[in-house]
């Protein structure tokens, strides 16, 4: 009898300690990353967000000359100061800002003041402040006058994405500034039900006029933090798919029925064993 008792027990600490490792490795995100980055490592991957069609840009030229500025200044001002539609403010610095709002068209373009037509789809806000600002203190052959001290800053004011499918907070999301990865979308929509698929994790993407996707498996370190979907681009879709045992979104019924069944089962066959052993 006791050897039974120490057999049943031996076969049922073999199954819960089976059964968890199982559910670790299909549930722990970044697996390895402890071990992979115990040593710093370079990020090779740029985050800079490059613009798109149909991006709001807000482009701020500033200078302590207000009345040259003044053809760049058409709506409310960014920062402290001011406020009112086309007015200017007056920095600690004695300078003064205007801070223009362009669509970009389905050619890629902006109708920039003085200038025109400007391509921009492509370029990085960075690249774009530098070109307008070389021109606005160069010049140029339709633009005689200069403005020496010109700084320009140019920031996409539409960086949304979308997190979809089987998390806790679905939904259209904006943010502000450039950065934004994929495991912090996630970590804003709530992260994922405990019925949401680890892998694969959804992007689709529209960038240049096409549409690609990727897929992530957030259980993979290499799989996260190498995928070009790492770092989020502004519209990007995140999709996370349900368990196949989740019939009705948002519901975990199926799952739960499983799991009893099974626990219930092991219950029986280890009393059935037990008393088997012990006549």
């Amino acid at each position: 009898m006791k050897k039974s008792m120490t057999l049943v027990l031996a076969m049922l600490i073999a199954t819960l300690v089976f059964t968890g490792c199982i559910s670790d490795k299909h549930i722990i995100y970044l697996q390895g990353a402890d071990t992979v980055y115990v040593v710093p490592q370079e990020i090779a991957q740029a985050f800079e967000l490059k613009i798109q069609r149909d991006d709001q840009l807000a482009i701020s030229v500033t200078s302590k000359d207000p009345e040259l500025i003044a053809p760049f200044n058409n709506n409310t001002l960014i920062g402290s100061g001011g406020g009112e539609r086309g007015g200017s403010y007056s920095s600690t610095q004695n300078t003064t800002a205007g801070v223009a709002y362009f669509t970009v068209d389905r050619n890629g373009e902006i109708s920039f003041p003085i200038f025109g037509q400007l391509k921009v789809e492509g370029m990085t806000t960075r690249e774009l402040s530098q070109k307008i600002q070389d021109m606005l203190r160069n010049g140029t052959d339709e633009y005689a006058a200069s403005i020496k001290d010109a700084i320009v800053t140019t920031k996409i004011m539409s960086f949304k994405v979308t997190i979809l499918g089987d998390v806790k907070a679905p939904g259209v999301q904006t943010f502000t500034g450039e950065r934004l990865t994929l495991l912090e979308a996630i970590g804003r929509a709530g992260d994922l039900n405990s019925s949401g698929k680890r892998a694969p994790v959804l992007i689709v993407r529209e960038e240049n006029g096409k549409r690609q996707t990727f897929e992530v498996d957030l259980r993979d370190q290499a799989s996260v933090f190498q995928s070009p979907a790492y770092y989020l681009q502004q519209n990007d879709v995140v999709y996370v798919s349900p368990n196949k045992s989740v019939r009705v979104k948002g519901s975990t019924a199926y799952t739960l029925l499983g799991v009893g069944s099974t626990l219930v089962s092991m219950i029986i066959s280890i009393t059935s064993l037990v008393f088997t052993l012990s006549r």
